[in-house]
């Protein structure tokens, strides 16, 4: 067997590519940050830059798209590790609000878009899927580097995200069903049904139950018992919540909730945590810019196509979203609004089913990739912008806070 697999792959040919990839993910990020912009902008680019699109350094292959699951995983991880439950809880209405209209207003665009275009109906009803789902990832990565995942907008665009993800998997259920000329309504109650009990059981109860095992994993002889139980934990329920329809990055996200009060104040767990995530995570952003392919754009209608379908997409999500949070402040309403913009490897996804099921036409197909690639580069420095504020009052409260300690010092001594 190990002869064998040796004949089959190049490992020299792996090795050099995943070189390639970290190596234009950290030095774009450099360059990005040193611009004052969000190093994700940079990464993205990166894969536009390094892939098939400019210098075709590197293909975007199928075990590079694994490594790249698998860093998104790890970023909801950790998203999840700095995430409670009863913060989620708190706004659970308004959150709820977000998902829905911020999948209702995109679907409709996208149909009504595709119809005018004299797309089918079959393409009309994936293009509005493709515009559903949000890529949590992307803000999660801007919001965790900034320090921002613990304000109440955060916490509504997360929820929203999980939210997102279920009614998104629904809408392609039915969409798929219909690609394939009829959709089992049992197939589809079904999967909702049991998307929804496991995310509604794992976030309700995950935590209860990981407070009462934490102190006994901690006693365990093996060295870093914790944070080996939440990687342990982060895999299985990554791989259950696939079983029960849900994406991937719903469980590794819920695993990480279950832990985030078992972990407080652990600060090693979040070092190691934090590690793994810097790893990976580039693969992930770098496999969405190499997902571009620049050449298809040489026909204007699909330049106009993709542009019409990308100013649907970030306009429809951002009123949604804002809609969801009505009596907030107009900078919160924004916040929100921008936080679920970024469409990323979900929308790419979607338009590769229609595209493998041969119901959607390659004109159709490349405005929805540059749909996904352009919102996932558009929303971040929108982001930094409307957060700004906040991250700079952050750091008025500590300038004072520490003013007062050392002038209560001063006054003692």
């Amino acid at each position: 067997m190990p002869v064998m697999l040796a004949a089959a792959v190049d490992y020299s040919t792996i090795l050099l590519s995943l070189f390639i990839i970290l190596a234009a993910a950290k030095i774009m990020a450099e360059i990005f940050e040193r611009l004052k912009q969000p190093a994700v902008v940079g990464e993205i680019l990166a894969g536009v830059i390094i892939g098939p699109s400019l210098l075709g350094w590197v293909e975007p292959t199928e075990l590079i798209g694994i490594i790249a699951e698998v860093g998104v995983i790890f970023l909801l991880f950790m998203v999840g590790l700095e995430t409670k439950p009863q913060d989620i809880l708190r706004v659970g209405k308004r959150a709820f609000l977000v998902g829905t209209l911020g999948v209702i207003f995109p679907f409709i665009a996208g149909y009504g878009i595709a119809m005018w275009w004299d797309g089918s109906f079959v393409e009309a009803m994936f293009i509005g899927a493709a515009l559903v789902a949000t890529s949590v990832g992307i803000t999660a990565r801007v919001l965790g580097s900034l320090g921002l995942l613990d304000r109440e907008t955060s916490r509504i665009i997360l929820g929203a995200a999980v939210i997102d993800d279920v009614l998104g998997l629904i809408i392609l259920s039915v969409v798929s069903g219909i690609g394939r000329g009829g959709v089992d309504l049992t197939a589809v109650a079904k999967t909702a049904g049991l998307a929804i009990t496991f995310t509604v059981v794992v976030g309700l109860l995950g935590s209860r139950l990981f407070n009462r095992l934490g102190p006994r994993i901690e006693n365990l002889k093996s060295g870093n018992s914790l944070f080996t139980f939440g990687l342990i934990l982060c895999l299985g329920l990554s791989v259950l919540s696939m079983y029960f329809g849900v994406a991937a990055i719903i469980g590794a996200f819920l695993a990480g909730m279950a832990l985030a009060e078992t972990t407080e104040g652990n600060h090693k767990v979040h070092q190691l945590t934090s590690g793994v995530t810097e790893f990976l995570v580039p693969f992930f952003l770098v496999n969405i810019g190499m997902q571009l392919n620049l050449s298809v754009f040489k026909d204007a209608d699909v330049v106009v196509l993709a542009i019409i379908i990308t100013v649907a997409a970030v306009t429809t999500k951002f009123i949604g979203g804002g809609l969801g949070v009505l009596g907030m402040s107009k900078r919160e309403i924004a916040q929100v609004g921008v936080g679920m913009i970024p469409r990323g490897e979900v929308g790419i996804v979607v338009a590769q089913i229609g595209l493998g099921m041969a119901v959607i036409s390659q004109q159709f197909f490349a405005s929805v990739l540059f749909m996904a690639v352009a919102t996932t580069l558009i929303a971040p420095p929108l982001i930094k912008i409307f957060f700004a504020e906040d991250k700079d009052n952050d750091g008025i409260m500590d300038e004072f806070e520490e003013r007062d300690v050392s002038e209560e010092y001063s006054r003692i001594g």
